[in-house]
């Protein structure tokens, strides 16, 4: 590899040693100077020690800062005797800090320090000077963000969080923020009265539930501006510009665990300063040519739609809602009747079995995504929808299930760190349909264990998986929409009593269950949806390989 040209390169004091400091348009490094020859046990001259070279990448250099040296903690002349200062660092009365990104393990970043002494103040300023504008041409870095923070997400701690842990980063790397703090407002606010031409990102401090408010938004003000009727299956849609920010403050947070591999918002608050990118694919989810919802991280019917619909009559138990619903489903153990049709996902790398994890700068999703823009754009050309589309290479399965989950990302979280599908891809074009047929508990309960060990979870004769580009659902017993509605919104206490006097836990079970739409029940449960490749970006960069971790956070000798 080419070495690139320096820009600086000075002796400069750190702490009690000097260093010999360098600046190319890539790199910050700074190593120390051999010391001088001293006599040591035996009378050996040892004439140095091993010096050892620290580096920094420019691009992930948070600030800098010149410092005021203060010597005024130096002696005083009270008229008693003193002994003259003899530190080398008198000498050097001027000094900047470098602020830094710093692994620390499992995922987490941290924002770390170091200061550099100069002899001169042009030197000091020449430093300061040049490093800010390796900065400022920098382009992927925000410089105006458009803040909304859910004040009842969670814990209730999202403002809190970010006041403490997040506003003080962003003002010292110079972002300018305008913050909204309304709960259920971010949606609309971006549809109508957000100009995101003044922005650079939009940053939601909250958790999942927060985070699917602002792609609804987004995606929807980016299809209005661009002309295109979301509610066609069959439209191509706009890929968002704007970049979304997620600093966790909620009670599971998905989508950072599975983005950046950490649910800590100083790391997610430094990989938005550093400007990474990542995208993302999004599920239109639509029912007779209607959009429902968009879905970015997990579709459920069965048993997370029980899940769910059990758990919202219970939200005054907080969190732990879940587990209490999560029991009930499992051993209320009902299966449901349906027709499932998939069309594959073709000419693709990887399969949902083949253990290859999705990971920063993943050649898996690099690779799909961009056959899947290639067909896009041939699409375009031709404006007619290919034959694979068509039902020429459509696959149908109907049977009984207990489960039905579509997951476009592992959907890993610190209760399940491998998620319902390990080897999902973010950006690859495609989401693992994943389709639990009806078993015994004993059997359902394996393969709900297995998302918590190192087992293979699909390799169960009643559990199959299948890498697709779109799929439909239909429930055997398919009700008109507005009796399903009526029974499940305004009939739902009569009729699931009337299922447990007459439906007991012996095989017979309800018509249906409710499709869980990352977090939000759908009101129609015959749906059609298709995976929309990488619609929107985030500021992350996906879960970085344990050795980057070690190779940075050690300094490495040279």
């Amino acid at each position: 590899m080419e070495k690139q040209p320096k820009l600086l390169s000075s002796q400069l004091r750190l702490k009690s040693s000097v260093f010999e400091v360098c600046l190319t348009r890539g790199l910050l490094t700074w190593k120390e100077l051999p010391a001088k020859k001293k006599r040591v046990s035996g009378g050996i001259y040892h004439p140095f020690k091993l010096s050892v070279c620290h580096s920094v990448p420019v691009s992930e250099i948070i600030a800098v800062r010149e410092l005021d040296v203060d010597n005024s903690s130096g002696p005083k002349n009270d008229g008693r005797w003193q002994k003259m200062s003899q530190k080398p660092t008198d000498i050097y009365l001027h000094a900047f800090t470098v602020s830094y990104v710093e692994r620390t393990g499992q995922h987490r970043w941290r924002c770390s320090d170091v200061t550099f002494h100069c002899p001169e103040g042009a030197l000091c300023q020449l430093w300061v000077s040049t490093i800010r504008e390796q900065l400022a041409s920098l382009a992927s870095r925000p410089k105006h963000l458009l803040v909304y923070i859910n004040p009842y997400g969670g814990k209730r701690q999202g403002k809190r969080i970010y006041e403490q842990k997040v506003a003080p980063l962003f003002a010292r790397a110079n972002i300018s923020t305008h913050v909204i703090e309304y709960a259920n407002h971010a949606r609309d606010h971006l549809r109508t009265e957000a100009e995101l031409k003044k922005y650079d990102g939009v940053v939601c401090v909250g958790g999942d539930g927060m985070f699917s408010e602002i792609v609804h938004g987004l995606i929807w003000r980016t299809q209005s501006d661009n002309g295109v009727d979301q509610n066609c299956p069959e439209e191509s849609l706009v890929p968002c510009t704007l970049r979304i920010g997620i600093i966790p403050a909620g009670s599971t947070d998905c989508i950072c665990f599975a983005t950046v591999g950490a649910n800590d918002p100083v790391t997610s608050a430094l990989h938005i300063i550093v400007g990474d990118a990542q995208s993302m694919d999004v599920c239109s989810v639509h029912h007779n040519n209607s959009l429902l919802r968009y879905s970015v991280s997990l579709l459920g019917y069965g048993f997370y739609g029980d899940v769910l619909t059990d758990s919202e009559r219970k939200r005054w138990m907080g969190p732990a809602r879940y587990d209490f619903s999560g029991l009930k489903a499992f051993l209320t153990h009902h299966y449901y009747e349906g027709t499932v049709s998939y069309l594959p996902a073709s000419g693709v790398l990887g399969t949902p079995r083949d253990r290859t994890t999705c990971r920063a700068g993943c050649l898996i999703c690099q690779h799909n995504g961009q056959l899947c823009l290639e067909e896009k754009s041939e699409k375009y050309k031709t404006d007619e929808v290919s034959d694979s589309e068509c039902d020429g290479d459509w696959r149908t399965i109907r049977g009984k299930f207990l489960a039905i989950n579509a997951a476009s990302m592992s959907c890993a979280c610190p209760r399940s760190p491998k998620g319902l599908s390990p080897a999902a891809h973010l950006a690859d074009g495609t989401t693992d349909l994943i389709l639990v047929r009806k078993c015994s508990r004993l059997d359902f309960l394996r393969h709900l264990l297995r998302h918590t060990s190192k087992d293979d979870q699909f390799d169960l004769t009643f559990v199959e998986v299948h890498r697709v580009r779109r799929f439909r659902f239909m429930p055997r017993h398919c009700q008109s929409d507005s009796d399903l509605e009526l029974d499940l919104r305004e009939n739902g206490k009569r009729l699931f009593s009337q299922i447990c006097r007459d439906h007991p836990a012996c095989g017979c079970v309800p018509a249906y269950s409710s499709w869980n739409c990352d977090g939000e029940i759908l009101p129609h449960t015959a749906i059609e949806v298709r995976v929309r490749c990488q619609l929107i970006k985030l500021f992350a960069r996906g879960i970085e390989e344990p050795a980057v971790f070690e190779d940075l956070t050690n300094p490495c000798a040279i």
